[in-house]
């Protein structure tokens, strides 16, 4: 069956196959969080974006090769449950943004900064340094090189608009700058986004809605 996204707590996950890369999509409860494990062909290393909640059903995906790094997105605490026991059972090397990495309470091995490569076998992702939604969040961008990006922007942009601010009116404008330039400026519309709730979308569908988004302020 061709991929979807679309992935529910307790359901099967969703597998995106790509030619360098193999993206397994799980939605873990109980605040219906994303969980991506990218898993490069060539070497068969594997890299976890977010471990949410529920280590037991990631370290089922995750399955017997193990597991070589762990992206947390952010700091807030429905992306980091499973962290520590991931960790502990893969003794995977964690990365986080560098101005996020004080509030994850499981030590971060590598601190990331805005345009930093982080490696999974033989595929390069490129994080992005986003501020509004926390001071730290990263984005991750995979630029394949036989198709279209593919970006796991974490809780920075969903279907329908960029992630909470809180009615903060100066982290609105910071996030929605850094969303704009650092994506829908530089990327095109074909490439897929992977949010860290909910369902996938494209920069694509959302680039339209772009003045909605700025005019109704969250």
């Amino acid at each position: 069956m061709a991929y979807t996204g679309e992935v529910e707590v307790g359901g099967t996950p969703d597998v995106h196959e790509l030619k360098d890369l193999i993206i397994t999509k799980a939605a873990v409860g109980p605040m219906n969080n994303n969980a991506y494990v990218l898993r490069c062909r060539e070497t068969d290393e594997q890299l976890l974006v977010d471990a949410a909640n529920e280590p037991e059903t990631l370290l089922e995906v995750i399955g017997a090769d193990g597991l070589t790094s762990v992206v947390t997105t952010h700091q807030h605490g429905d992306h980091w449950q499973a962290l520590q026991a991931v960790v502990d059972a893969t003794g995977a090397r964690t990365y986080a943004g560098r101005h996020d990495a004080d509030g994850i309470p499981v030590p971060t091995d590598v601190l990331v900064d805005d345009g930093d490569i982080i490696r999974v076998g033989r595929v390069e992702l490129t994080a992005r340094h986003i501020v509004g939604h926390t001071p730290g969040s990263i984005v991750l961008v995979y630029d394949d090189p036989h198709g279209h990006p593919h970006v796991f922007t974490g809780d920075c942009l969903f279907p329908g608009g960029v992630g909470n601010t809180q009615g903060d009116a100066e982290r609105f404008a910071s996030l929605f700058r850094d969303v704009k330039a650092k994506l829908f400026d530089v990327l095109p519309d074909e490439t897929w986004v992977y949010p860290g709730h909910g369902n996938d979308t494209t920069l694509g569908a959302e680039r339209p809605h772009l003045p909605e988004w700025l005019e109704r302020g969250w």
